[in-house]
């Protein structure tokens, strides 16, 4: 009998099916959440990718199992609404998965040139954010999308910007030269000659993960808060399991949206591969776990290194921790809305600690998250002055999603719910993945 032949062409479809993520949909094994499935040929960063297609479309991962196995991983996330509702439609839901794994997977098309992208490091301060907004104002740029961190003193912002006369890019050499010159002035205020930094990006990068790199680059990790304003620090311990050549990272903290997205996109941009791992959320607390090694294959050398990889996710867990007030604009855009708004802000003693900016067919719609001058939350009757200034129907204070509590399950309620010590956690995971031998 003779073997079947292949052309280039069906060789190659194959290969790109083998290489092509797989998800599949699990609604009636588990009661409360949807179990998702995803498996693909092993490559660096598609891990992030994974979990960042999740995030993206707001999903709240309750649990998570990643094995990697030589060139192939698989992965296992228990998933929500940000109400804690389990996915309605299967069908949906995969489709837009897998279409959104294909094109991180692959690259995004090439599409028509989009906004002029500009990123922003410096000191914060009160009243920052209006100075920015102010000067891209009079400068007569829109700033169409925005995001904003702050964390230990920092601010990372990256500004997406048209022309607001001809609503395009901005492809003014002189113009974008001035923008630069004029906002590396503002960030440097009085006492920031050497950190301030503007930049036109010409990447097109997440715009979460860019902000990580550059909250990174810009070493807040390194940095004493100026008010302790995040309350329980996350618990981070860094041990070496010497006999399989890995390095175990525990983390325990509160658990948030996104938090795994931010965990494994700081170990991922510090050039570790994540071989294993378990997530677990019990009501609102999270426990971690990774086995992760260098890009050669060896594990963390030194406490040094073990130092700075603690303090890193410490700081990649609180940049977005939300911190104040949770205010919603909602409004007709036009020319100055953003200067303003947080003008408004700034004659009130208000801070923004981190905000969201969109348009979208001519609305704007904001988020933004405000404290008192020193991070101590804000008066409510200050709040309440500034929403009548701009409008009540037009800023609302807006509480965040529902955050999901999970059920414990049935054999785990009869003795009560514990949370596992970090050495158990890892001797039990260890077992799982046939790392080390029962001791019973």
């Amino acid at each position: 009998m003779e073997c079947p032949t292949y052309n280039d062409d069906e060789y190659q479809k194959l290969v790109t099916r083998m290489s092509t993520p797989r998800v599949l949909i699990d609604n009636t094994g588990c009661s409360n959440a949807t179990r998702l499935m995803i498996d693909s040929a092993r490559k660096q960063g598609i891990l992030l990718e994974a979990i960042q297609v999740l995030t993206d479309l707001n999903l709240s991962i309750k649990k998570a199992y990643i094995c990697s196995d030589g060139r192939w991983f698989m992965d296992v996330f228990h998933v929500t609404d940000l109400n804690g509702n389990k996915l309605t439609d299967d069908s949906a839901a995969l489709g837009y998965i897998e279409k959104a794994l294909e094109k991180v997977h692959y690259g995004k098309p090439k599409t028509e040139e989009g906004p002029t992208v500009l990123e922003l490091t410096g000191t914060d301060r009160v009243g920052l954010l209006s100075e920015v907004f102010a000067v891209l104002s009079d400068l007569n740029c829109n700033v169409v999308n925005s995001k904003v961190w702050t964390h230990n003193g920092r601010i990372a912002s990256l500004i997406y910007l048209n022309d607001n006369k001809s609503d395009a890019l901005i492809k003014d050499i002189r113009k974008l030269e001035k923008i630069e010159a004029m906002l590396r002035n503002v960030l440097k205020g009085d006492n920031d000659i050497r950190s301030a930094k503007t930049s036109i990006a010409e990447v097109s990068t997440h715009t979460e993960r860019r902000l990580h790199q550059m909250m990174f680059a810009d070493r807040d990790y390194d940095r004493k808060p100026i008010i302790d304003i995040f309350g329980e620090s996350p618990v981070v311990l860094v041990q070496n399991y010497l006999e399989k050549d890995y390095s175990v990272v525990n983390i325990h903290c509160k658990d948030r949206n996104k938090l795994l997205f931010d965990v494994v996109c700081t170990l991922t941009d510090m050039q570790y591969l994540i071989f294993h791992a378990t997530v677990d959320t019990s009501a609102d607390r999270a426990s971690l776990e990774f086995f992760i090694r260098h890009m050669d294959g060896t594990p963390l050398s030194s406490e040094a290194e073990k130092e700075r990889v603690i303090l890193c996710l410490r700081a990649a867990i609180e940049r977005r921790a939300s911190q104040g007030v949770r205010l919603e604009l909602c409004a007709a855009d036009r020319k100055g809305l953003l200067a303003d708004v947080t003008r408004t802000f700034r004659e009130n003693g208000l801070n923004v600690t981190r905000a969201e900016i969109a348009t979208l067919e001519n609305k704007s719609r904001n988020i933004f998250y405000v404290t008192d001058s020193i991070g101590n939350p804000a008066d409510p009757k200050i709040i309440q002055s500034v929403r009548e200034k701009i409008g009540l129907s037009t800023l609302r204070i807006k509480e965040l999603p529902i955050v999901y509590q999970e059920k414990v399950e049935r054999d785990e309620s009869k003795g009560g719910a514990m949370l596992l010590s970090f050495g158990s956690m890892m001797r039990r995971n260890l077992y799982n993945l046939g790392l080390i031998k029962s001791n019973s």
